[in-house]
């Protein structure tokens, strides 16, 4: 993106029109004091910039970015660690009206058994401005369980789940009469979604998978699945008794940490690996291939349905946090895309995960300019789309009976 240097822009980067001299230091800020400080400090050649000064690599946080993206000038090397309007994917509602005009725009130009492919999302209305035909939908399936989501919110900050109409009806009431929403500040944007009735449990517990997946460009669309990631558990049996319980629904760390009897050493969490080697062992290894086949597609078709509203700039990048619900069919839900994704540990191993993702995410971003461009696998990443479907040279058997493409994704293994 080309931006006129004026009196308002806070140019990074060296003089307009030099190139970063080769074996130069990297530069670089942020304000995350978590594992992406221990990586960037230790990274041999890269030095850490405190002020507001000039910076080659600024991993940043999404406040930052509404503040001062557009007022930044940026040297052709300079990277940044958010697309401007991330928040396409990445806020709960907007999210669903992308994919929604996806399946509708798939259905148009190739039928619905490609729309079908765009079926990985429970039914979900935005509140207040799709209220009525949320209640139309609610009063067709009376007795079923919607969850609540803040769309702007994370770590499971405002949600809950209800069965009754009452329940929403009380707190449209509340919105409206709380001491901070005055007239003119509009009430905060919900979404209703229709709640996993049937999870898949692992020792009577409800889950969750955080997957992690890098965009280097939206225009061509280029990204990368990380082969790690994790399971994390709720600290209590799952029930639909108990609705109102927070520690039965809700996996985020974040509200698993608080639970009476959350273990701080143990933690709450399966790395992918150990979960997908437990469902081979239960279903075969022909089931857990087309599960994690079907999770590929989740990942490729919500970015295909960003990829004309987001603003690609070259010089940013994005590591999302994949939120996704297995059901008892080994169906996959896409429950929501971080923009980011925790980068604190709650334990050592979830420790040296994040430190290697760090470090993986570095290598692709590539300041040091190593890559060729022709790379399928950098470190845990494989390259899974690249303008088009990527590929594997090798891999396992196609077990699927859809031929013999096989997505160059090895997540889990």
């Amino acid at each position: 993106m080309s931006r006129p240097k004026n009196q308002n822009y806070k140019g990074h980067g060296l003089s307009k029109g030099k190139e970063r001299e080769q074996g130069a230091p990297i530069r670089f800020k942020t304000a995350l004091m978590n594992t992406l400080m221990d990586v960037l400090r230790h990274r041999p050649g890269w030095v850490e910039v405190k002020d507001e000064g000039e910076w080659d690599f600024y991993w940043c946080d999404v406040s930052w970015l509404r503040e001062n993206f557009d007022h930044t000038y940026m040297e052709e090397h300079v990277r940044i660690s958010h697309f401007r309007n991330h928040y396409e994917l990445t806020r709960k509602n907007y999210m669903v009206k992308n994919l929604k005009r996806f399946r509708k725009q798939l259905e148009r130009e190739a039928g619905k058994l490609e729309a079908a492919k765009c079926d990985f999302f429970p039914k979900t209305f935005e509140l207040p401005s799709e209220y009525h035909l949320f209640v139309e939908e609610f009063r067709k399936n009376p007795g079923i369980t919607w969850i609540m989501k803040p769309v702007a919110r994370s770590q499971g900050k405002g949600i809950f789940l209800f069965r009754r109409l009452k329940d929403i009806m009380d707190w449209r009431k509340d919105t409206r009469n709380s001491d901070d929403q005055k007239d003119d500040i509009p009430v905060e944007n919900y979404v209703a979604q229709r709640y996993i009735e049937n999870p898949y449990l692992i020792g009577g517990r409800k889950f969750d998978l955080r997957v992690y997946v890098l965009v280097m460009s939206y225009i061509p669309l280029r990204a990368w699945l990380y082969r790690d990631g994790f399971a994390r558990f709720s600290n209590t049996r799952f029930t639909l008794n108990s609705i109102d319980d927070q520690y039965v629904h809700l996996t985020n760390v974040a509200v698993q940490k608080t639970s009476p009897d959350y273990h701080p050493k143990k933690g709450s969490k399966w790395m992918l690996q150990r979960f997908r080697q437990y469902l081979a062992s239960k279903h075969g290894p022909q089931a857990v291939e087309t599960l994690f086949r079907d999770m590929d597609n989740i990942f490729i078709k919500s970015l295909q349905s960003v990829q004309k509203v987001i603003i690609s700039d070259k010089h940013c990048f994005e590591l999302y946090g994949y939120d996704i619900l297995i059901d008892q069919d080994l169906k996959p839900w896409l429950l929501e895309v971080n923009a980011s994704p925790s980068l604190t540990a709650s334990s050592q191993e979830d420790y040296e995960l994040k430190t290697c993702l760090l470090e993986d995410t570095l290598h692709v971003v590539d300041m040091e300019a190593r890559l060729t461009g022709r790379e399928k696998r950098v470190g845990g990443f494989d390259l899974m789309w690249n303008d088009g479907p990527v590929s594997r040279e090798e891999g396992p058997p196609d077990l699927s009976g859809m031929g013999n493409f096989v997505t160059n994704t090895h997540l889990g293994m």
